[in-house]
């Protein structure tokens, strides 16, 4: 008998300059396995456990769960709270009652301690991806061409030739400019998307809102391109 397996992927939701950046996480659920959510600790790595470098986050702050192939969250009695797009689960210390995701809900643990100017006091605002295609794959056609376009943009562009823009500024993006190229294949202005690496290594593309993380491996053969 195969069971079915549901993908989450869960990324940093970078709204302030303040955010807390962690790595992407991932996993495949099998119905009624359930995903711990809390604090850091350096006791062991286990993959039914996610875990927070915050102090506003509880040891055991949330739990989230696949049944019959829809994923739920509950608060396990957590002090400073647990917001699905910014509406909270339960009052301090007391266990919610299950709130089902849905694609694009934002999940927020906890509230800033002290404005949250030391990353250890900010809270975890998180963005969850169900049952959503790779990036790699889904866009693999795109990002060839936009790959190939980057390549020739040093050629003399004609009339006749479509002139790529900088979804930011909308002035065209052009030989002897300095560019950013985002891994979802959106082009921008280096300067223009400058206010968007504040958070780095996590970056938001403005335009297609997928996340990436900066940081991520970028070791590929030439004969693999």
């Amino acid at each position: 008998m195969t069971f079915k397996k549901n993908h989450i992927r869960i990324v940093p939701h970078l709204d302030t300059s303040h955010s807390l950046v962690f790595d992407i996480i991932e996993r495949d659920l099998l119905s009624n396995t359930v995903l711990k959510i809390g604090r850091f600790t350096d006791r062991f790595f286990n993959m039914d456990r996610i875990t927070f470098k915050s102090k506003v986050v509880s040891r055991g702050h949330a739990e989230i769960w696949v049944e019959n192939d829809k994923f739920y969250i509950k608060d396990t009695k957590s002090s400073s709270g647990t917001f699905v797009n910014r509406a909270r689960l339960s009052p301090p210390s007391h266990e919610s009652k299950p709130h089902q995701l849905h694609n694009g809900d934002i999940i927020q643990l906890g509230v800033d301690y002290q404005g949250g100017i030391e990353e250890i006091y900010r809270c975890v605002k998180m963005k969850i991806e169900i049952n959503q295609p790779e990036l790699g794959k889904s866009l693999s056609s795109f990002g060839l061409n936009s790959f190939k376009s980057l390549r020739n943009i040093s050629h003399v562009a004609t009339g006749s030739d479509t002139v790529d823009e900088c979804c930011i500024c909308l002035y065209a993006i052009a030989p002897f400019q300095a560019l950013f190229v985002a891994p979802c294949s959106h082009s921008f202005h280096f300067k223009c998307c400058y206010p968007l690496l504040q958070n780095y290594p996590g970056f938001n593309c403005p335009l297609c809102r997928s996340y990436a993380d900066l940081n991520a491996n970028v070791a590929i053969d030439t004969d693999e391109v």
